[in-house]
């Protein structure tokens, strides 16, 4: 599922199910959240792009690892490596925000940053708006989950995702974990008979049996089958309350934090 237009975005394969992300024109790329040079270098050097910029969203070793390597592989002092403002990211040199604008020159690409705690406190997104809204959303937003909350609380994931939900419905959703079949199993335990969902899962191991990702998905698509974009839906609340044993749970973040206790358990 790689998306074809000018612009390319290619998934490039790392550890045992990183997706390390490259923006690409046919000469000049970005890469998102490297966790290792390896691969990196073996894609750059395999498609002769020129690395012009580092894109991280949060500060945990799978994104940032290759980093360093990168930089010496680059050999400059120019080379832009943009991250979150709250976290330690190794060769930051752009300290990124809610609302900062990130302007890409080669790749032509521009991306609004929004803050979206939960996995860690200071985790980023780079969203990029037009006629292809592409949202590259770190370890925030998976296929059908969301990350497990290191750092932050439940609130703090339920309003990063509603977030995500108020983008375009066509924005295409670049994760960075293959973690799409476990994260379907455990949907299909919160909402069993929903349709859109039997449907993805079929799709999605199909993809799988062809060795092929099952990213990106969209942001209308995590709306139809993921649970966490879905707390406030009824059938998600029920099997939120039935786990959990609550009386009630009166707002999406207790309903989210009552399934992502169920399904750090699962």
């Amino acid at each position: 599922m790689v998306t074809k237009s000018t612009l390319q975005v290619w998934p490039i394969p790392a550890f045992d199910d990183n997706y390390i992300w490259c923006i690409h024109d046919g000469k000049s790329a970005l890469v998102v959240d490297p966790g290792d040079a390896g691969p990196v270098l073996d894609y750059l050097e395999s498609q002769s792009l020129t690395l012009t910029g580092i894109l991280i969203t949060h500060h945990h070793v799978d994104h940032t690892g290759g980093i360093e390597d990168l930089l010496a592989y680059v050999a400059t002092d120019s080379l832009p490596v943009y991250g979150p403002a709250a976290e330690a990211i190794p060769g930051r040199t752009q300290a990124l925000m809610e609302g900062d604008r990130v302007e890409c020159a080669a790749p032509a690409i521009a991306f609004t940053v929004l803050e979206v705690p939960g996995h860690t406190l200071g985790h980023i997104a780079y969203f990029a708006a037009g006629n292809t809204p592409r949202l590259f959303c770190g370890d925030t937003l998976f296929a059908s989950g969301c990350g497990r909350l290191f750092e932050g609380t439940p609130t703090q994931m339920s309003q990063s995702l509603a977030k995500f939900a108020a983008l375009p419905p066509e924005t295409a959703v670049y994760c960075t974990h293959e973690y799409t079949l476990s994260n379907i199993r455990f949907a299909l335990a919160v909402e069993p008979n929903n349709a859109d969902l039997i449907t993805w899962s079929n799709t999605a191991q199909a993809l799988r049996q062809a060795n092929k990702p099952t990213v990106p998905t969209t942001i209308g698509h995590e709306l139809q089958v993921n649970p966490f974009m879905r707390s406030n839906q009824p059938d998600v609340i029920a099997a939120a309350l039935q786990v959990s044993g609550a009386a009630a749970l009166p707002s999406p973040a207790h309903v989210l934090a009552a399934i992502r206790a169920w399904k750090d358990r699962f």
